[in-house]
């Protein structure tokens, strides 16, 4: 590395986490063509994912002038800046027990319950574009994470009509199997029959598939997979997937087979990202070689508004244009991927296509997840703008002020927020909705 590459991973290094492992340095990296190689665009901090006074200001201070406190309030105001929690995660996807914040769970949809668990907050490897970076830098007041699963199990209890638990991080196989045994051992218990479906989010099928074929432990992780699915579940391990290279890897098209072999399922997911994956015929790469082995190609995701975002993303129009060329490529067995997908405030909003009515160029959207389930399915249309990379950014079509998802969802936030429900009640709950 160049001295300025290795100024730029100790600058910014300040403001957005880093850590790699010898697996990415090693097989993922081509080293000749740094650094524009994409996984070491994914993994290095690069200068441009800080505006340029935010850098030159940041580099005075960690080079020279090495005053610690200023460094510190510096890195705060610029994290702040950069939307560590988008879509309501904090302020509306955390519901309540006894009047105060469940740590390390959210309830966005009412049928899936995200869980955090406390040894999971680390991974493999750090992605620059995480849009879970608060996670590993430090701010404690901006972390999920829960230490054990009482109030979990206790609340499910209470939510006859959640089926899914997506346990995520983090990343959650980077506990070893006998810790990540108490997590998805305690879903199992009869009172929480109506959980259907397990899901565990990972990079490590990409950053450290040893986890699943060569690790001391990697045997014992396969066995509790089979004992999930024997007792009834649906275990979905949700791999995370950036490039057509992190499945290129005889260990990590090797790690796929074991854990389909188990019963389990394999959901290929990740975001487009530029600098990284614009290419169709990469995706289609990644697609093809996934169900090949076993895998199910699940959702190409628009790089979320948080983080060095101005950086990685790149205009829905531009999105667009790359998942239908990759989709073109791909037969049918790969067409259950769906995309270019925004985790929005609302909900998970798809480009569905670019249309024209009325001489007039359009998005057409819907919602594939919603926080109102009456949204789901429901097709809306966005003016065309060829510069937009956000909902946000959109403006309803024929003449509209507002989607009609706009201002329609504070009633159910409300209602959500602001409920509570006793651990001791919880326990003994029946049947009935969740009481939020």
């Amino acid at each position: 590395m160049s001295p300025e590459l290795r100024e730029a991973v100790e600058v910014v290094s300040r403001v957005l986490p880093f850590r790699t492992n010898a697996y990415v340095m090693d097989q993922l990296i081509d080293w000749s063509k740094i650094p524009d190689d994409p996984i070491y665009r994914l993994v290095f901090p690069h200068r441009d994912m800080l505006q340029p006074h935010e850098y030159a200001q940041l580099r005075e201070l960690v080079l020279f002038k090495k005053d610690e406190a200023a460094i510190d309030k510096l890195v705060r105001t610029i994290r702040m800046r950069m939307n560590p929690h988008p879509a309501g995660q904090m302020t509306h996807n955390v519901p309540r027990v006894n009047d105060a914040p469940l740590r390390g769970l959210q309830h966005k949809y009412k049928e899936t319950v995200l869980f955090f668990p406390s040894a999971g907050q680390s991974c493999h490897a750090y992605c620059t574009f995480c849009f879970r970076w608060p996670q590993f830098v430090g701010m404690d007041d901006l972390k999920f994470d829960a230490s054990e699963t009482t109030e979990l199990v206790a609340y499910l209890a209470t939510c006859p009509e959640v089926t899914d638990v997506l346990i995520t991080g983090g990343d959650p196989m980077i506990m070893n199997t006998r810790s990540l045994a108490v997590f998805l051992e305690s879903l199992l218990v009869p009172e929480l029959a109506h959980i259907q479906n397990i899901r565990i989010g990972t990079k490590a099928v990409a950053y450290w598939p040893q986890r699943f074929v060569t690790d001391r432990d990697a045997d014992d992780l396969m066995r509790l997979f089979e004992k999930v699915v024997a007792a009834g579940k649906n275990l979905a391990i949700m791999g995370h997937y950036s490039h057509a290279v992190e499945l290129r890897n005889g260990m990590a098209q090797k790690a796929v087979k074991r854990i389909v072999s188990t019963g389990a399922t394999l959901r290929m997911q990740g975001p487009l990202i530029r600098h990284i994956n614009e290419d169709p015929a990469g995706w289609a790469e990644l697609w093809t070689t996934g169900v090949r082995l076993g895998a199910i190609p699940y959702y190409m995701f628009v790089e979320r508004d948080t983080g060095p975002s101005e950086y990685f993303s790149l205009p829905l129009a531009r999105a667009h244009d790359i998942f239908q060329a990759a989709f073109q490529m791909v037969s049918g067995l790969s067409r259950t991927v769906r995309g270019p997908s925004m985790s929005a405030f609302p909900g998970k909003v798809v480009i569905d296509g670019v249309v024209t009515i009325n001489g007039e160029k359009l998005f057409a959207l819907q919602f594939l997840q919603a926080r109102n389930p009456d949204w789901v399915r429901k097709p809306f249309f966005a003016k065309y703008d060829d510069k937009a990379t956000w909902l946000d950014h959109l403006v309803p079509a024929f003449g509209k002020s507002k989607f009609f998802f706009e201002g329609a969802d504070d009633g159910i936030v409300q209602a959500r927020s602001a409920k509570v429900i006793p651990i001791r009640e919880a326990l003994r709950a029946d049947a009935g909705r969740c009481r939020q």
